[in-house]
C-alpha cells in the first residue's frame, strides 16, 4: 500500500538525511535560486509504513515548482505517486503549470518525467556551473561521469 500526505515536522530527520544523501546538504539551487529544502513544505510517499519519498514545492503566483524529489524505497511506485500528488495540489492551488528542473546527468530522471506525461520545455545551457557560485559542493562530474554543467526543465500543464 502507497500513501502520499504532507511533511510534517516529524520527518524533518529523515528529510535532512535524504537531502545531504541526494544533495549534499538540505540547501536546494534551482534556477538560480538557493532553497532551504527544511523550510520548503513538502509530501511524503510511504510504502507499507515506512517513509519511501519526498517531495518538496514552492507555489510562485500561478506555478507550482518541484524543488526536489527523490525516493528511498525502488520500485514501489513511490515517484510516480508523488508526482500525481504535486499536480493535484497544483490544481487545488489554481496553477497553470507545474515544473521542476534536473541536471543533464541525470538520465533516469529524464526518462522518468517523460514516461509520466512531463514535457521537456527548456535546457538551461551551464546553468549549474553558475549554480555553484551560491552551492560550491554541487559536484563537477555526477551520474555515469557525465559533466554536471546544465538544467533540463520539465512541465505538467494544467
Amino acid at each position: 500500500m502507497l500513501d502520499v500526505r504532507p511533511l510534517e515536522y516529524g520527518d524533518r530527520a529523515w528529510l535532512e538525511r535524504v537531502l545531504r544523501e541526494e544533495t549534499a546538504g538540505p540547501m536546494i539551487v534551482s534556477r538560480g535560486h538557493l532553497h532551504d529544502g527544511l523550510e520548503l513544505p513538502g509530501l511524503v510517499a510511504s510504502h507499507e509504513g515506512e517513509r519511501a519519498g519526498a517531495l518538496l514545492h514552492r507555489v510562485g503566483g500561478d506555478e507550482l515548482e518541484i524543488v526536489f524529489i527523490a525516493t528511498t524505497v525502488r520500485a514501489v511506485g513511490a515517484g510516480a505517486a508523488l508526482l500525481a500528488a504535486a499536480v493535484e495540489l497544483a490544481a487545488r492551488e489554481r496553477c497553470r503549470r507545474a515544473w521542476l528542473v534536473t541536471t543533464n546527468d541525470n538520465i533516469n530522471a529524464i526518462g522518468f518525467y517523460q514516461r509520466h506525461g512531463w514535457d521537456l520545455v527548456a535546457f538551461h545551457r551551464d546553468a549549474v556551473t553558475e549554480s555553484r557560485r551560491l552551492k560550491p559542493a554541487i559536484p563537477a562530474t555526477g551520474n555515469d561521469g557525465i559533466p554536471v554543467r546544465h538544467e533540463l526543465e520539465f512541465e505538467h500543464l494544467l
